[in-house]
């Protein structure tokens, strides 16, 4: 079983509630994203030498601001893609989701097993999920470099934050694609020639300088009827990141392993004070509100991946990890997490509330179910065996492992499609970022507060963390992101910012040192010769 990914669409779902919005989609979709970029072309193995028989040149598209806004949609329309590729490489490669052999289904080839156990390769059967990542952000760089050009075309009051919008969210982009893959080409141009590659720490610095020079003509805010556009906020969370990570953004890696690269904890704290000292966030009272169909109320969210109750715009998280009688329509009964990761929450911890274990119910009508055998559905916490490593009759993966439901159902859903938006970045994680550096400076004490801040709104009689050491707190803060970001896409990286993400668990081995970097597709190699692949691979 296959993870259904909807089709691209051309405009953000949120945005589209707004009438200009709703005016641009016609235009918007006229955007012919093959001659915008040489990324997506090389992406999809397109002949640049082909001439677009249905393309209409930048030059030549925006002539008014509606036309402007409905680009720039489509530039946010594809940080959906953001939730399928990317966040299934980075999360079933960490410990926070395995998908296990279900009979005959989730098999796939052995992708998911493959992932699970960092055995992937550039051209191995994982290498789908991987060019799914690669294609779909360098389909987000295409739309922003063609955006960008368009709109130096004409002029109107709000091109200088609309210009920063486009360079914030190309940024972004390239945030998670260095993030897998390290060294990119960077393209900011609608050229049609092969990119040249670039360091990986080349890639940082252009995040860095693109993200400061955006910064100042992003508005602290939108109105309601934008929420979900890029603010002072989103640029700065996204430094934030890259600084906390900078040691291994920045560094280098062979086959041996990273060399790292010059650490920038103050910077990561000033992002961090930037975005706590202006007012704009607040941790929300309801810890769970920030998951709901509703969570576009949340005021600590920070960036949005915006989703919508509508044909092919809707999350599906829920789809992906259901048992296939416990919601409707049918789930998919995929995703799991493994004991470990599950019994290391606090059962005082409201937190854990994500996950679901034992005797289960329909979620829509609160029905005990049963599984497929007839049998009443009971969520085990580990697994008979280790997952299988091909297809057959056997149905005991039916009902093994605890499911994450982190964003509870939108009642109001079509389909598979929930109004629940993804929330990137939260000021919650800004708190931990903080902490994590101030940790690092050596203010250890100043880091507990921030971190017991954050717990202090989910345990009903307060848990503080003791006082501890620098190198005890590092510990502490790696727990702390578990149980605060789990499934929101992070572990990943702090696994391998923390040495800890090759170590073994569960059913793998320990792993080579090189691969805290994927692979770069096979496909993508032989389509530009001027892709180095990785070393080790």
């Amino acid at each position: 079983m296959s993870l259904s990914r909807p089709p691209l669409t051309p405009i953000g779902p949120e945005l589209m509630r707004n009438s200009m919005w709703k005016k641009s989609i016609k235009n918007a979709g006229l955007i012919t994203l093959l001659a915008l970029s040489p990324a997506l072309g090389f992406v999809a193995c397109t002949d640049l030498t082909e001439s677009p028989t249905s393309a209409i040149a930048p030059e030549n598209f925006y002539r008014t601001e509606a036309e402007v806004i409905g680009g720039l949609a489509s530039v946010y329309a594809q940080l959906r893609q953001v939730t399928e590729a990317y966040y299934n490489v980075t999360e079933v490669s960490s410990d926070e989701y395995i998908v296990p052999t279900r009979g005959t289904d989730w098999y796939d080839g052995g992708k998911w097993l493959e992932l699970d156990r960092q055995t992937w390769g550039p051209d191995s059967q994982s290498s789908g999920e991987l060019n799914g990542a690669w294609s779909a952000l360098f389909g987000g760089v295409a739309r922003a470099n063609g955006a960008l050009e368009a709109v130096e075309k004409v002029n109107f009051p709000s091109k200088p934050a609309v210009q920063a919008e486009l360079r914030t969210l190309r940024a972004f982009y390239y945030f998670l694609l260095q993030d897998l893959f390290g060294g990119v080409p960077i393209v900011e141009k609608t050229i049609l020639v092969a990119p040249d590659g670039n360091t990986r720490a080349q890639v940082f610095s252009f995040i860095e300088s693109e993200l400061n020079a955006a910064r100042p003509a992003l508005p602290e805010k939108w109105s309601a009827d934008m929420h979900g556009r890029m603010t002072k906020g989103a640029a700065d969370a996204i430094l934030a990141s890259l600084y906390l990570n900078a040691r291994v953004f920045s560094g280098t890696v062979t086959a041996t392993g990273l060399t790292p690269g010059a650490a920038k904890w103050q910077e990561a704290v000033d992002a961090s004070d930037r975005i706590i000292s202006s007012g704009t966030y607040s941790l929300a009272s309801n810890w769970q509100s920030n998951f709901t169909a509703s969570n576009h109320q949340s005021p600590e969210i920070i960036l949005p991946v915006k989703f919508l109750n509508a044909t092919d715009l809707g999350l599906n998280f829920l789809m992906r990890a259901l048992h296939y009688n416990q919601y409707s329509p049918t789930p998919w009964n995929g995703f799991a997490t493994i004991a470990e990761t599950y019994l290391a929450f606090d059962p005082q911890d409201q937190r854990r509330q994500i996950f679901l274990e034992g005797q289960q119910v329909n979620l829509v009508t609160g029905a005990p179910i049963n599984d497929n055998q007839g049998n009443p559905l009971v969520y085990t916490t580990d697994f008979p065996s280790r997952t299988g490593t091909a297809p057959g009759p056997d149905n005991t993966f039916d009902y093994a492992g605890v499911r994450i439901v982190k964003w509870p159902v939108d009642a109001a859903r079509v389909q598979q499609n929930a109004g629940n938006d993804f929330a990137y970045f939260r000021l919650a994680e800004i708190y931990l970022i903080k902490a994590e550096a101030l940790n690092e400076l050596g203010r250890t004490a100043e880091a507990l507060l921030l971190v017991n801040q954050i717990r202090a709104r989910v345990f009903a009689t307060p848990e503080p963390v003791p006082p501890t050491t620098q190198a005890g707190f590092r510990d502490v803060i790696l727990r702390e992101r578990l149980f605060e970001l789990t499934a929101e896409g992070k572990r990943r990286q702090d696994l391998i910012r923390h040495g800890k993400f090759l170590l073994p668990w569960y059913n793998k081995l320990q792993r080579e040192p090189y691969r805290i970097l994927m692979p770069i597709p096979q496909s993508q190699v032989e389509a530009n010769p001027k892709l180095a692949q990785n070393p080790g691979y």
